[in-house]
């Protein structure tokens, strides 16, 4: 496959990512964030395991459990606890500094020089972000900022150790989607009985909720996330995130009745014009850094063929 579609493949994770809130706030109970945190990566990653039948090894299962927890397991909860305390979408735009934050970790651990344009990309779409979801009566909470800017490096820090580290020789997107999941989701459990209590009743509308949150919200959409990190860039892959706020504030529109501003629109532009720019591409690397076992940039894994099939047996 071609780096273009690779692209528009990997960006339909974060336009699913997108429908969230207007899912969680038509179909699910009202005031349950862990619960549906829960939710979308628990179940999503036992399907995934029971798809593949394969089970990390040696190291693999600490480096499962750490990038379950950057990727899901400290990314939802925190990102739930920043959306509820900052008014008017400025968790969101905490998040589209995320592109900074791989910029900076892929120097430390990737030895990718950012560029100048890089960064004044990174500034656009965050000041894209901004003019779409921020409102005039916005204010600073200092707990909610503290929660969304550690989400946003949590998810960064996660996407560069995922490029960092690869896979296990054998071992495909879907696989890694699993066990992330399922570690991030173990991992929100406590917390989320903890402070949230029992779990609520589910009528038909919640059910059909979480069921698409799992898996089509999460599961695909975190495998296309994680094949695409795999192919791209780091940087190139998290330049797709602004896509995010902008699918939710479409869809606030066309299926919310919620008003968009020219301001808004102007703010749209901006965003996706640097989305566009963060994709330029880049040299082919000629081999993984340490521990990480190179692999073509083009193609279908046969793994991955293997794994949707149900024919991946435990190596």
């Amino acid at each position: 496959m071609h780096r273009a579609g690779t692209i528009a493949l990997t960006a339909l994770a974060p336009i699913s990512w997108g429908s969230t809130y207007a899912v969680a706030t038509e179909f699910l109970p009202p005031d349950r964030p862990l619960f549906t945190g829960l939710m979308r990566a628990l179940p999503a990653g036992l399907v995934l395991l029971a798809i593949a039948r394969t089970l990390p090894r040696g190291v693999w299962w600490g480096k499962a459990a750490a990038l379950g927890a950057l990727n899901i397991g400290a990314f939802f909860p925190l990102l739930f606890l920043s959306a509820y305390r900052l008014p008017g979408g400025m968790a969101a735009v905490f998040g589209s500094l995320a592109p900074l934050w791989v910029a900076g970790l892929a120097v430390l651990l990737l030895s990718e020089k950012p560029t100048v344009r890089t960064l004044l990309t990174g500034i656009a779409a965050a000041l894209g972000v901004s003019l779409v979801v921020l409102r005039a009566t916005a204010a600073l909470d200092t707990l909610g900022v503290l929660a969304a800017l550690t989400s946003s490096a949590s998810m960064a820090a996660g996407t560069v150790l995922t490029k960092r580290w690869g896979r296990p020789e054998g071992v495909g997107p879907l696989v890694m989607t699993g066990w992330q999941l399922t570690a991030g989701g173990l991992l929100i459990a406590p917390v989320a009985f903890l402070v949230e209590g029992a779990p609520p009743t589910l009528d038909g509308r919640a059910v059909g909720g979480y069921l698409y949150l799992a898996l089509v919200n999460t599961a695909v959409a975190y495998w296309l996330w994680f094949r695409g990190i795999g192919r791209l860039t780091a940087t190139s892959v998290t330049f797709l995130g602004p896509l995010s706020p902008l699918t939710a504030a479409v869809i606030g529109w066309v299926a919310l009745g919620e008003a968009l501003t020219p301001v808004q629109l102007l703010g749209m532009a901006i965003a996706l014009g640097a989305t566009l720019l963060g994709q330029g591409k880049a040299a082919a690397p000629k081999g993984g850094p340490p521990g990480q076992s190179f692999r073509p940039a083009e193609g279908i894994d046969q793994k991955d063929s293997m794994d949707l099939m149900g024919g991946a047996v435990r190596r």
